[in-house]
């Protein structure tokens, strides 16, 4: 099969697609067509040599898929062949997704909503479990809370309105003026543009902040929440110091990072089903394409999310 291949840490270029060996399923586990690849923030800090999550390469990045199963292990129940699903196996280990197969447990796995294509699947897990999980799960927003989401037209930040939104929230966003359109369409009940306004003092008694952008906007952040509000992170969630400023000051803290739920999967899904979740393809690259994908996704300059097509 083909895959995109680094042999080397360090910029776009070290992205190459070379032929591979097709992985072989195990026990309990769905050899799965690749049909869209998610592009993540954390795959180009993993190329680059910043973040070694898969340790030294040679490695094949990627988490987000979308695709149609090829094979089932027998006694494995929950999928057949033929179907469609996604997912986010592995992570925070390696998953091998940029190629056009994928081997991974099933239970990594949800049925792909019908209502969406697999690019638009392909865009969901990662950024939508990361939101799903801070929000419904550590946060459990409810009717009548008002929510703060850092970065809103981003991956994250734009589904993370969305399921906020959903959940009865008041959602407030930060997001530049040129994607303040994009924001409200996807829910956003106010937004502000950090670059002109001083989000500190347009966003009061706010019961929870979701951090997606790291450095000083967790500590000015707090200055939006009222007494006992929770600040949740996913960017400074291993800061020790943050969180003791933060409960210092009378709030909440929590670190939050992702990992592979069936269940919020399918929670997910059936939001995406009833029309109140739309992950956003800002742009569909070939698998070939993958160097330009990350230049893209380090510009900063993207709008939802980027995905690839084996």
């Amino acid at each position: 099969m083909r895959a995109i291949v680094q042999h080397t840490f360090g910029g776009p270029e070290v992205l190459r697609l070379e032929e591979v060996d097709q992985p072989v399923p195990l026990p309990s586990e769905l050899l799965v067509r690749v049909k869209a690849i998610g592009v993540n923030p954390v795959e180009p800090l993993i190329r680059s040599g910043r973040f070694k999550l898969l340790g030294e390469p040679p490695f094949v990045l990627g988490w987000d898929v979308s695709g149609v199963v090829e094979h089932v292990v027998p006694g494995t129940s929950r999928f057949q062949e033929g179907d469609e699903v996604f997912g986010m196996p592995f992570f925070p280990r390696g998953a091998g997704a940029y190629a056009e197969f994928v081997a991974a447990p099933n239970r990594h796995f949800a049925r792909k909503p019908a209502s969406i294509s697999h690019a638009q699947a392909a865009a969901l897990p990662m950024a939508g479990l990361t939101a799903w999980q801070a929000l419904a799960e550590v946060a459990d927003v409810g009717p009548g809370d008002r929510v703060l989401v850092h970065a809103g037209a981003g991956g994250v930040g734009h589904l993370a309105v969305q399921i906020a939104k959903a959940r009865g929230a008041h959602v407030i966003a930060t997001a530049s003026a040129a994607k303040h359109a994009f924001v409200r369409g996807v829910g956003a009940d106010e937004v502000i543009d950090y670059r002109t306004v001083d989000f500190a003092e347009a966003a009061k008694d706010m019961d929870v902040v979701f951090e997606l952008i790291g450095g000083e906007y967790a500590d000015r952040s707090l200055a939006t929440l009222r007494p006992g509000g929770l600040l949740v992170t996913a960017i400074d969630r291993m800061d020790a110091a943050l969180a003791e400023r933060t409960r210092a000051a009378g709030f909440r803290f929590a670190g939050v990072s992702v990992e592979p739920d069936y269940v919020g999967l399918e929670a997910m899904a059936a939001l995406v089903e009833d029309g109140r979740l739309r992950p956003h393809v800002g742009l569909a690259l070939p698998l070939a394409d993958a160097a330009v994908a990350h230049e893209l996704s380090e510009s900063g300059r993207a709008t939802g999310k980027i995905v690839l097509e084996p």
